[in-house]
């Protein structure tokens, strides 16, 4: 088979399992809130994620160093709101419990 088509192939796969990441980043951002999201979950595939790209590197192989670069960036952002709205969340209701009551 072509190598170009392959690699477009791999390149085309690669655009859209990276792109389906963004509708979470915009959505989190917008509310933010990530109460629902599972930080587990992101942390394992965040870590899969960068063996991917370690592969990628060291097969040289454009595709996939694009995308999990780049998958890798929106994951990280999704984990840091996580984290910090998680807190914030918290803070919150912890506020509102030792709110004197009016």
């Amino acid at each position: 088979m072509d190598s170009a088509f392959v690699t477009l192939l791999g390149m085309l796969a690669a655009t859209c399992t990276t792109v389906a990441f963004v509708p979470q980043v915009i959505k989190t951002w917008k509310a933010r809130s990530s109460r629902d999201l599972s930080l587990g979950m992101f942390s394992v595939l965040a870590t899969g994620v960068a063996f991917w790209l370690i592969y990628g590197l060291i097969i040289d192989d454009l595709p996939i160093i694009a995308a999990n670069s780049v998958t890798l960036v929106l994951i990280i952002t999704i984990l840091i709101m996580k984290i910090r709205f998680d807190r914030a969340e918290r803070k919150q209701e912890i506020l509102e419990k030792i709110k004197p009551q009016k």
